[in-house]
């Protein structure tokens, strides 16, 4: 018998809890139940319809009761420790201890408080914030939301604007050759040297950090793709009046966005913009969390990463 019937067959005599979200779970959910586990559902929109394989828990605890797996969005976990669901839910020892003995979560990043908890119960975290294949998948549509929100909240074209992006990873790179397409004049500030030398081959001006400050006033938008404090009251300050000030990156962001609103600029968090496109990303998403289940299933060491 092959290894991958062996693997499928594991996969029916799993159970797999998702738990907080947006619709992009709706179809993690739903491609989970189609590998014959017995999935269920709690703290994300759940559609008219139901999903099919898949029993809408009442409660958390309900939903983690004896899950072999549970998965958890990929928008980081707020600073009280919530994750990114439709009401208020913080994993903790309480909550994750109906889990099934030798227990995974699946999710983009854990906080200390999670990491805590879970180790003291023995359960497994395995983390795909950082899943470079994964990222660049989902980017398109995150990129695709960013434009529109750019287009709703402006009274000037891209075309010929001045914007400067803030980091130059999977999603900046991403959104820099989009803008750059569109005919807008991109700057692009980022730390590392490679980062801004990949930015020039983009059509873009790199920009070292430290000198954020003196380019800003020339800048219509500024977009940060960074979760780190960069984005500053020094920087806002050198804003124009009319400069939109949008956050694109997990908690805990990387704009002081309640000084940009203060400062009277137009200042945007733009958290889970991959809901933009859910059937597409959480797809993608999937496939993701599918290579983590099928790895662990085979055998291979586990840890968290």
């Amino acid at each position: 018998m092959s290894d991958n019937h062996n693997i499928s067959g594991k996969w029916k005599s799993l159970k797999i809890a998702i738990l907080g979200g947006d619709d992009r779970e709706q179809e993690i959910a739903r491609l989970a139940a189609a590998t014959g586990a017995t999935v269920t559902a709690y703290g994300f929109p759940w559609p008219k319809a139901g999903i099919p394989g898949v029993v809408l828990a009442q409660t958390a605890g309900e939903c983690l009761q004896d899950a072999d797996f549970c998965l958890m969005p990929i928008p980081g976990i707020a600073m009280d420790g919530s994750i990114f669901a439709n009401e208020k839910i913080i994993p903790r020892e309480d909550i994750l201890s109906v889990m099934a003995d030798g227990a995974r979560l699946i999710l983009g990043k854990a906080d200390e408080g999670l990491a805590h908890a879970a180790d003291k119960l023995g359960i497994g975290i395995h983390e795909y914030e950082h899943d470079q294949e994964l990222m660049l998948l989902r980017a398109p549509a995150i990129v695709e939301a960013a434009l529109r929100i750019i287009i709703e909240n402006t009274a000037i074209t891209i075309h010929n604007s001045n914007i400067c992006v803030v980091g130059q990873g999977n999603i900046g790179s991403v959104l820099t050759r989009s803008l750059v397409a569109l005919g807008a004049h991109v700057t692009v500030a980022a730390r590392n040297p490679v980062q801004r030398a990949a930015a020039y081959t983009l059509g873009a001006e790199g920009l070292p950090l430290d000198r954020l400050a003196d380019a800003a006033p020339g800048f219509d938008m500024i977009m940060s793709t960074v979760p780190a404090p960069i984005v500053t009251r020094q920087i806002i300050d050198e804003l124009p009046a009319t400069a939109l000030v949008m956050d694109l990156s997990a908690p805990p962001g990387g704009v002081d966005l309640a000084y940009a609103e203060s400062a009277g600029r137009k200042a945007i968090w733009a958290r889970a913009l991959g809901r933009r496109a859910p059937i597409t990303v959480g797809g993608s998403q999937w496939t993701g969390i599918r290579k983590i289940i099928d790895r662990l299933l085979g055998g291979l060491p586990e840890g968290r990463g």
